[in-house]
Formats: C-alpha cells, structure tokens, sequence
C-alpha cells in the first residue's frame, strides 16, 4: 500500500551521459564462424588411412610387428632358448621315433645274387633304423660307386622296407691288359675282373691300350664279320686309333682308322668270291682305299716262287 502522505525525495537529479568521441568507442568483437571442411592436414591423415597399404599393414603388418618384438623379447633370454631348443629336440626324437617310420628290412631288386651281396655290404645299415636318419642321396650314391652298378634307385614303402632297384651293367667283351682281363659293358665301363676267359666264352676279346674307350666301334666290327665268327679270337687296338681284327691260324685283318666296316665288308665279299681267308695268308692289309695288301706265309712265299721259278733264277745267279 502506498502511504496516504507523500514525502519529498531529496534524490540528486541525474547527471547527463558524457558524450564519448566515436574514435574512443571500442570496436564489437564478433566471434568467427567455425568452417565445417577438414584441414588440409587432416584430409590427408583420411587418405593416408584409408589408402589398402595402410589398411593392409594396420591389419597384418602391425600385428606381426607386435608380434616379432615380443617373441624377441621372450627369446633374448638365455634359459627361455635352452628350454626351448631341448623341447624342441625331444619333440622331433619321439616323432621319428614312431613305428610308421622304422626301416626295419631292405629288398634289393634286379640285381644278380653276387651283386645283391655286394650291395648289401656297401649299405653297413645297423637296420632297424628310422627312416629320418638314411641320407638316401649318400647311399644311392655309394651303390652306384660299384663297377657293376649302372643306376640305383631308392624308395622307402610302406611296412619299414628300404626297396633298391639297381640296373645292372651287361658285359659284352672281355679286356685283357697286362694286369688281367676285365669284363666291360657297350660303354666301355668296368663291370667286374675275370679270373680266366672260360668263363665268358660267349663274350669276344679285345686287347690293347684304349681299347675300352672304343668298345662301340669294335662291336660294330665284330657284327660284321659275323660270316668269319668262328674264326675270330679278338681284335687289338694299335696305337689307340685303330683294330687289327685277329682269326686263328695267327692270321690278322688290319683295319683302316676311319670307316672299318665298309673296309671289312669288301674283304668279306673277296673272300665269298675268291675264297681269300681260307688260303695260306699271314695278314690282309686294308688301310690303303685302293686295294688290300697280303702278306704269305713262308710256305706259301716259297711256293709262289718256286711255281714263278724265280728259285731257281736265284740259284742260277
């Protein structure tokens, strides 16, 4: 309620405003307006991130990383790696270890009984043993060490057996030499000593230095004097170049050093029209193209010149 008896306010009146000058007005601070694009640094952090290198290493590589320090780490202790190598160690022993891989019997195939022995031998395999220490590499390579190995195969089958499939060398000439006689294979390869020629009679001889090393050509030679068969002994190398082809009755047939067959086919065909070979000849000359050259024996000599008469020309002079 108001009182029903006014009072006098003895209130100051009021000052007027002071007049400011425009130039001591401050300026009003209006606050920026925010841009909602990213920064250029944060568009490219995006693009980096998103980039399928990034997001490959941030998926694999970085895991990985983590994962290699921290394996480090573990293994850079001394005890850790000792415990770790034993366990290891033991691991692979008992899984070696295991039945399904003991070689306990090894089967040698398509060899001959005396090279099975002689097989056998080179393996010295304390059997049974696992099929993890064979080095079949090394032991391949001491089978084919012998002479009369051409190849060897290896394979460990089911059942512990070490299966060997050897390819035999076949002889098919004996070599004599001034230490004894070898039985070589068509590649001139040693496949074993002979004791005596009875033993291979089927086989034909070839003698000389080099003679091994042209084992193709002398087969060649012996096909074909196949018509004088039964009276060839052998053929000899003269001076590792060339055959001399050797018949009973101490006759020779010297062969020229290039193209033998086609020279011993010529003498082979004389002799079908002549009847050459079966008269009294020491040796048959082939190496001149033109003709052959026979050499008689001294019977043979001395009855040619006694039927020219050129004995008793001599006699006379």
């Amino acid at each position: 309620m108001q009182p029903l008896i006014a009072t006098r306010s003895f209130a100051a009146p009021p000052r007027p405003a002071r007049q400011v000058p425009l130039a001591e007005v401050p300026p009003v601070k209006r606050e920026a307006k925010r841009d909602p694009a990213p920064s250029r640094w944060s568009y490219r952090k995006q693009r980096m991130l998103l980039s399928p290198r990034v997001q490959l290493f941030l998926r694999v590589g970085l895991p990985m990383l983590v994962l290699v320090l921290g394996l480090a780490f573990w293994l850079g202790n001394d005890a850790r790696r000792q415990a770790l190598a034993t366990e290891l160690a033991t691991l692979r022993a008992e899984f070696e270890a295991r039945p399904e891989f003991r070689v306990s019997l090894a089967r040698i195939e398509g060899a001959s009984d005396a090279l099975a022995e002689a097989v056998r031998a080179r393996l010295d395999l304390p059997l049974p043993i696992s099929s993890f220490d064979i080095d079949l590499a090394a032991v391949r390579a001491g089978i084919e060490d012998l002479d009369a190995v051409e190849s060897a195969e290896l394979r460990v089958r089911s059942g512990g057996v070490l299966e060997i499939t050897i390819t035999e060398r076949q002889p098919v000439a004996i070599w004599r030499t001034a230490t004894g006689l070898t039985l070589v294979d068509a590649a001139g390869h040693r496949v074993a000593g002979l004791v005596a020629r009875a033993d291979q009679p089927g086989l034909p001889v070839i003698a000389g230095e080099g003679a091994d090393l042209a084992v193709p050509e002398a087969l060649e030679i012996l096909a074909a004097a196949e018509p004088l068969a039964s009276r060839v002994r052998g053929l000899v190398r003269i001076g590792e170049r060339r055959w001399d082809l050797v018949l009973d009755r101490d006759q020779r047939v010297l062969l020229p050093e290039t193209n033998p067959v086609p020279a011993l086919e010529r003498l082979l065909a004389l002799d079908q029209v002549q009847d050459l070979m079966n008269r009294d000849i020491l040796t048959v000359d082939l190496r001149s193209n033109h003709r052959p050259t026979l050499r008689l024996s001294p019977d043979a000599l001395a009855a040619l010149r006694s039927a020219k008469g050129l004995n008793a020309v001599e006699n006379a002079l």
